[in-house]
Formats: C-alpha cells, structure tokens, sequence
C-alpha cells in the first residue's frame, strides 16, 4: 500500500528501495528483517522503558532486556560501517528505586555488540513528574553508538553562538586574531537550549507536554527538535534515518524537513495514523511545531493550553 501525498510525494508502508518515506504499521522485528543490511546511516529511537505505559506490558527487567537484545542485533545488522545508533532513554522505577535504562543498555551496544559510545548526551528539561518521597526527575539520556572508528559528525549545523564571540588572541603567534570559531561553538553533551544559550553553553529542549505546540496523545512524545540535532550531525541529506519504535512520527519528521530518507516502524495503529496526518502536515507547510533553536517560552500565567485535536482522542487502535 502507498499513501499519497502532495505532489509526488509518498508514504510507503512497506521497505522499498525506491522509497523516500516508509511507515510500517506492526511489529518492528517483521519490518526490520525487510530492510537490507548496512543501509542505514542513523537509527535513532525512543525505546519502551517498561513502565507499564498504555502501548506496553510491564514485564520483569530481564525479559525485557531479552526481547530489546534481538531487536538491537538486527538494528546492528542494517546500520551502516560509518553510522550511529542514538538510544533515548529514561528510568525504570520500582518500588521507589531507580533503575538507569542507559546503564543496562551500555553493556549490549558494548560488550555484546563491540560499539563505541561517542557520548551520553544528556536531555534536560524543565517540567516532568514530581516526586515526593526522592528529587524529581528532569532529564533522560541518549546513548550515542558508532559502529567503527570512521562516522558521520557534522559539527557546523549544530553550533550554538559562543559567549564572546569577539574574543582574540592577547598573545603569542595568533595575537589579535579571533580564538574562536566565528561560526559559534560545540553545544556540549547536555542539551538545552536557553534564552541564551552562550549564557549556559548547554541546550534545553522542552519535552512534550500540555502546552507544548507539538502535543499528541501519545504519553511519552520526544519532540522534533530533539531528533533534528541528530539528524544534522550524524549523517548528510540523502541518506536513510531509521525509527524503530516510530510512537508519533518525530524521527520521521525531523529527517524529512532535512532532506533525508526516513522509515518507521509503530504497532500502534492510532499513533501510526497521527503519524501520518503529521507527516503529511509536515510535508504541506502547516505542522504545529516548535522550530529548531527557539528559545524556552518563558509563562505569564495567562497562556491557553494547546488543544489535542478531538479526532485524535476518538481514534481506537
């Protein structure tokens, strides 16, 4: 099946060659397996955390690890020599005890799969849950993995203004000259992005809440801009982005308005379907979204919460 869209442009709901967007309605293991090996320049995903979510069963850690293990060996199988794996993750909590997902995950990427982590990047953001009985969680990881020592890293796409960006030299062979890059700099390994970023050399990337112009009703929503960073630095337009575990299309759409080949795999129908009215949203100029390096919206108490479309609400699985 292929769904059209404007213009020339097309959804493939199975693995084509030929295709520039794939979204898989199903399990990812029956996609995957579709896919040929050493196709694809960036996987990057959020996958279940096993907490019990509406799209997921809650099973003890060991199993889950089991079943997540075949999935990475194939994810492994179909990333290019030159590619990278961007795993997000947050905390499995039980019984009140904090169990970091990124810390199990290391050992299989590692020391099952022989990868390299490039960095633990870390999302931090400034709403969540609270907690009453230990601090309140406000960040989650990305586990960036390579296959080999030669990768993608597009520096210049992502940098962030420097603090001084006149500063020069005050000495030696360079005096007078500027010392530092006057495209800005590294944005680091902990992502915000602030009113200023030079003020705190780090981003701050709100995740998907109420008011958040990307809302959906799927529970656990990253947003676009999370996985345009990645997209820019980690490979080059024409090549293929992959998803895993696609929930509502993000991934998809971040590699989309970058000229990149995008593919998803959701078994959830009714977030397959929003995927697709983003998508094609996305492709027609008209997504609601939070454009890429907008500073945090700072609240005056009067703001209008961000209504989820009631067609959304009325769809079933």
């Amino acid at each position: 099946m292929v769904t059209k869209q404007k213009g020339n442009k097309r959804i493939y709901s199975k693995y084509s060659p030929d295709a520039k967007m794939i979204l898989f309605h199903g399990d990812v293991m029956d996609f995957v397996s579709t896919i040929p090996s050493k196709s694809v320049s960036l996987i990057v995903t959020s996958p279940p955390y096993n907490i019990g979510k509406v799209y997921e069963k809650k099973q003890p850690l060991d199993k889950y690890f089991d079943i997540q293990r075949e999935v990475i060996k194939e994810l492994y199988r179909v990333l290019k020599d030159d590619g990278s794996i961007c795993w997000q993750v947050g905390n499995y909590v039980k019984n009140g005890e904090v169990y970091p997902l990124d810390i199990y995950y290391y050992s299989i990427f590692k020391e099952e799969l022989g990868m390299s982590l490039r960095n633990r990047i870390v999302w931090h953001y400034g709403h969540g849950l609270h907690a009453n009985k230990r601090f309140s969680g406000r960040y989650e990881t990305i586990l960036w993995f390579t296959k080999n020592e030669k990768y993608t890293f597009n520096l210049d796409p992502i940098r962030v203004p420097s603090k001084y960006p006149g500063k020069r030299y005050s000495k030696g062979e360079n005096k007078g000259k500027p010392s530092g890059n006057p495209n800005g700099k590294n944005p680091s390994d902990v992502w915000e992005v602030l009113t200023r970023d030079w003020d705190s050399g780090v981003w701050n990337i709100p995740n998907v809440k109420a008011k958040h112009p990307e809302k959906t009703i799927q529970p656990c929503q990253f947003p676009i801009e999370l996985v345009e960073r990645c997209v820019l630095a980690l490979t080059n337009e024409g090549e293929w982005v992959f998803d895993p575990y696609s929930g509502v299309g993000s991934t998809i759409i971040a590699a989309v308005l970058h000229n990149r080949r995008s593919m998803g795999s959701e078994k959830e129908k009714i977030y397959y379907d929003i995927t697709i009215e983003r998508l094609q949203s996305a492709l027609n100029g008209t997504l609601r979204r939070r454009p890429f390096g907008k500073p945090i919206f700072q609240p005056k108490g009067n703001e209008k919460v961000v209504r989820i479309p009631e067609e959304w609400k009325k769809k079933k699985s």
